[in-house]
C-alpha cells in the first residue's frame, strides 16, 4: 500500500495527516502555538515551535495509521506564506521569524516601489505591488533595523522550507510560496534577477525554485528514524497554504472559486494565465498546478476576528467546560435577523490587505446602540468578514474573470450559517465538500502525484474531491445586503483619517 502525508505550518499550529492511494484519511493529527507579538502590529515566531509540532504530529499519524514505514511513499508540504526565516552560515535561525500578518515594514515598502522605478514598473517585475506582509520588505527591514543581524545572514527561507531543510537538508521552494516573497518573476516562474539587482539584493540568498509536484529531496536517514519512517520517503516541493488549500478543495481549473475561512480569509480563482488587477489591488500568484496560475484577495482577520471576539470579549464562554464557545455564539447569531439591526463590524484587527493594503486600518463596529446583544456582535462580525471577502470577489467580477462554482473552505466553513451569510452576501451559491483539511490534504494530493500516484494534480483532485452541499442564496436576504454593501465600503474611507492618526498614539 501507498500512503502519502501533507504537512501544513501553520500560524497557531502545525497540522499532519495521512492519506491512502485514494485519497481516504487515515489519520490526522495537530499541534498548537503561539504567536509573539513584541510591538503593537509585530508578529514574529520561532521556527523551533514549528519543528518541534512537525516531528509531533508526524509522529501521531504514523502511529495511528499502523502503516509500514516504507508504505509512506512521500510527504507534501504547505506554510504560512510570506514568513522570513533568517539564517546564517552555520544555518541557525538570526532571529524569530516576521509573520505574513506583521505591519512593521511600510516604510521598506516604499522602498523597493521606488527602487523599482514606481508602483507600475514593479507589477511589470513581480505582477504584485509592494505590501507590507511579503518577504522582500522583511529582507529589507532586517538590513535597515538590525544591520549586525543582516551581516550574519546567508539564506532567507519560507516557513515550509526551514521545515524542508530540516527534513532533508535540501535548500528549496516551490513558485506559488515563492510568488509571495516579492522576488518572483511570476509570469517566468523564476526569481526576477532585475529586481534583486535594484534592491542591492543576492540570488543566494534565495532557495532552488521548483514546480509543487517536483521532488526536492528526501528525508535525512536521522530523522526518518526520528519520525518512524525510511530514508526512501520523498518530499516533494508543495505550495504556499493559499494554492494548497485550493488544491485540497479541487480549485485546479477554471470558473472554480475558492473562499477560505481560516485565521485570514482569502478568495482564490484559477487562472490558464496571468491576469493582473491593474491597481495592485489582487494577487497574481503562481499556482501549485504546474505552469498555472491564480488571483486572490485576502482579508487578514477572517475568523480570527471571531476567536479575538471569542477570547477577548466572551471569556465567559470560553471559560465553560463542557461547551464550544464559538457554537454559542454562532447560534445567538443565527437568531438574530440578517444586517444585525443596523450594526457592520470592519475585520481590519491587523490592518487590511485587499483591497485597501493599508497597515493602519482599524477594525470598528459601526452603528452600536444599546439596544444589541451579543447576538448582533457576533452576527456583525460574521457579515463583516463577507463583506470584506465580497470586495475582492467584485473586484474579479469587474475583471470579467469566469465564476461558476464557489466553495467554502477553511475553520470557519465549517459552520452552515457562516456558509448561507457567504452565500447571501455575495449572491452566489456556496458549496461544501467532502475534503475539509485544505492545505494539509492538498499537499499530500501533491505528494501522491510527485510519486507517481496520479498523473497530475488535476486527476487527482476529480478522483478525491466531490460538493456535499450547496447554500443558495435567499432573495430578500441578499436584497439587503446588496444595500449594506455600499455603506459597508464607505466605512473605510470614512474613518481613514481618524485610523491614520490613532496609529501614531
Amino acid at each position: 500500500m501507498a500512503c502519502y502525508i501533507g504537512i501544513d505550518i501553520g500560524t497557531s499550529g502545525t497540522k499532519s495527516l495521512m492519506i491512502d492511494a485514494d485519497g481516504n484519511i487515515l489519520a490526522e493529527s495537530s499541534s498548537s502555538y503561539a504567536v509573539a507579538m513584541p510591538k503593537p502590529l509585530w508578529t514574529e515566531q520561532d521556527p523551533e515551535l514549528w519543528w518541534n509540532a512537525t516531528l509531533k504530529t508526524v509522529r501521531a499519524v504514523v502511529k495511528q495509521s499502523r502503516v509500514k514505514p516504507a508504505e509512506v511513499k512521500a510527504i507534501g508540504l504547505s506554510g504560512q506564506m510570506h514568513g522570513s526565516v533568517f539564517l546564517d552560515k552555520r544555518n541557525s535561525v538570526i532571529r524569530p521569524a516576521l509573520l505574513w500578518n506583521d505591519q512593521r515594514t511600510a516604510a521598506e515598502c516604499d522602498e523597493i516601489t521606488q527602487a523599482a522605478g514606481g508602483r507600475s514598473e514593479l507589477i511589470r517585475m513581480v505582477a504584485n505591488p509592494a505590501l507590507t506582509g511579503f518577504t522582500a520588505p522583511k529582507i529589507l527591514w532586517l538590513r535597515n533595523h538590525e544591520p549586525k543581524h543582516f551581516d550574519r545572514l546567508t539564506r532567507v527561507l519560507l516557513p515550509k522550507d526551514e521545515i524542508r531543510r530540516r527534513l532533508t537538508g535540501e535548500f528549496a521552494t516551490d513558485a506559488s510560496d515563492a510568488s509571495g516573497t516579492l522576488l518572483l518573476d511570476v509570469v517566468r516562474r523564476r526569481w526576477s534577477t532585475e529586481l534583486l539587482s535594484k534592491l542591492q539584493l543576492d540570488s543566494s540568498l534565495l532557495a532552488q525554485v521548483y514546480e509543487s509536484e517536483q521532488v526536492t529531496g528526501s528525508l535525512l536517514p536521522e530523522i526518518a528514524s526520528q519520525l518512524g519512517l525510511t530514508a526512501d520517503c520523498k518530499v516533494v516541493a508543495g505550495a504556499g497554504d493559499c494554492a494548497a488549500g485550493a488544491v485540497g478543495n479541487g480549485i485546479v481549473r477554471k470558473g472554480i472559486l475558492t473562499a477560505s475561512l481560516g485565521t485570514s480569509g482569502v478568495i482564490f480563482v484559477h487562472s490558464d494565465e496571468p491576469q493582473y488587477d491593474a491597481q495592485g489591488r489582487l494577487h497574481t500568484f503562481c499556482h501549485a498546478v504546474h505552469g498555472k496560475w491564480h488571483m486572490m484577495g485576502v482579508t487578514l482577520s477572517a475568523a480570527g476576528s471571531l476567536q479575538w471576539f471569542v477570547s477577548n470579549i466572551c471569556t465567559e464562554l470560553a471559560a465553560r467546560r463542557g461547551t464550544d464557545p464559538f457554537h454559542l455564539i454562532t447560534a445567538e447569531a443565527a437568531n438574530t435577523e440578517p444586517g444585525s439591526s443596523g450594526l457592520l463590524f470592519l475585520p481590519y484587527l491587523a490592518g487590511e490587505r485587499t483591497p485597501h493594503a493599508d497597515p493602519l486600518a482599524r477594525g470598528a463596529f459601526v452603528g452600536l446602540t444599546a439596544a444589541h446583544q451579543r447576538g448582533h456582535l457576533s452576527r456583525a462580525i460574521m457579515e463583516g468578514v463577507a463583506m470584506s471577502l465580497r470586495e475582492s470577489l467584485e473586484i474579479m467580477r469587474a475583471l470579467n474573470v469566469p465564476i461558476k462554482e464557489l466553495r467554502v473552505s477553511g475553520g470557519g466553513a465549517k459552520s452552515p450559517f457562516w456558509r448561507q451569510v457567504l452565500a447571501d452576501v455575495m449572491n452566489q451559491p456556496a458549496c461544501a465538500i467532502n475534503a475539509e483539511q485544505g492545505p494539509a490534504f492538498g499537499v499530500a494530493l501533491l505528494a501522491a502525484v510527485g510519486n507517481g500516484q496520479f498523473k497530475s494534480i488535476e486527476e487527482a483532485c476529480k478522483a478525491t474531491i466531490e460538493v456535499t452541499s450547496k447554500s443558495v442564496p435567499r432573495r430578500p436576504v441578499t436584497k439587503l445586503y446588496d444595500r449594506l454593501f455600499p455603506v459597508y465600503q464607505s466605512l473605510y474611507h470614512s474613518l481613514k483619517s481618524a485610523n491614520t492618526a490613532l496609529a501614531k498614539t
